[in-house]
């Protein structure tokens, strides 16, 4: 029977930290906001790593101000799942490499010399192996763009992310439609079985094409991942916005949650551990939803075998 761990995706959103809810007074250091989450969650997703490369340093300290039971799971930086790249978003001695400045049009991977993007993906494993050192590098986490759709060429692509991450839990969340309809699911599910990936299991809205269903598929015995983007139609593609929070601000309600603990449940007879993670991200919403859900599921913090 698997463990359950919960977790949100980051820990210091604006929001989160302006409304004054979760983090108690005098808690304002980097530090110091870390270990209280800690006391709380077992699990946090690093979603900062998507907009920029992490560092070194900052991995170090992450490892070092968690409970050694305490695991990460990191997205992956933004040109490594296709998405459009800012250019500041890239390491200074990379663009000048590449005679550019900081400003123009966004850049995609495939537009990059083929030893920047090595370079590239060898300063983002580089940076988590601190992480990795100390056992708490669970999984790295990829989003793929909308535009990724089932064609042969994104699943070439799937196995060379594959081929390039060999002795690391990957785990995939696509945001087309084409990989979870009733036809292909099954395809899809057997795909990333055959190569290791770990399914990630999507509540979000529904009806988009950047949307996919809740396909409750196990695909690597050893994880399982839930990600909660909360149920907001009227967000899910706002145009213009100026943060995540945006896009994900939605309030589960405990009725909501309690018919999500069953099949989170379910996925734990079949997995070393599942992962429960909340991308609500409007002030402390994923906090509190994912402190409810815990109790939901028969624990606090150390969360429960079922």
């Amino acid at each position: 029977m698997g463990e359950i761990l919960v977790g949100t995706a980051s820990w210091t959103d604006a929001t989160l930290i302006k409304c004054g809810r979760f983090y108690p007074r005098g808690c304002s250091s980097a530090e110091a906001r870390l270990r209280h989450y800690a006391e709380i969650f077992r699990l946090v997703e690093v979603d900062s790593s998507y907009y920029a490369l992490p560092s070194i340093r900052n991995a170090q300290l992450w490892a070092e101000r968690t409970p050694d039971d305490f695991v990460f799971n990191v997205k992956a930086f933004r040109p490594l799942t296709g998405h459009q790249t800012p250019r500041r978003a890239l390491p200074q001695d990379i663009l000048r490499a590449l005679n550019l400045s900081a400003d123009g049009a966004p850049l995609y991977a495939y537009t990059l010399p083929p030893e920047i993007v090595d370079e590239l993906w060898r300063r983002y494993l580089a940076a988590l192996q601190p992480l990795k050192d100390a056992g708490k590098l669970k999984a790295l986490h990829f989003q793929f763009p909308p535009w990724f759709t089932a064609k042969r060429s994104n699943y070439a692509y799937l196995e060379e992310v594959r081929h390039r991450l060999t002795g690391y839990l990957v785990a995939v969340e696509f945001r087309h439609e084409s990989w979870m309809t009733q036809e292909r699911r099954d395809a899809t599910l057997a795909f990333e079985q055959q190569h290791a990936f770990v399914n990630v299991v999507v509540d979000e809205p529904q009806g988009a094409r950047n949307s996919i269903p809740s396909v409750w598929g196990v695909t690597n015995p050893e994880l399982a991942i839930v990600r909660l983007h909360g149920r907001n139609e009227a967000t899910w593609n706002l145009k213009d916005s100026t943060s995540a929070s945006d896009r994900f601000n939605y309030d589960y309600s405990d009725e909501e949650l309690a018919a999500l603990a069953e099949p989170i449940q379910q996925l734990a007879r079949s997995v070393v551990q599942v992962h429960a993670i909340f991308n609500n991200n409007f002030e402390d919403q994923g906090q509190r939803n994912g402190q409810t859900l815990m109790k939901l599921i028969g624990g606090v913090r150390r969360q429960t075998r079922i």
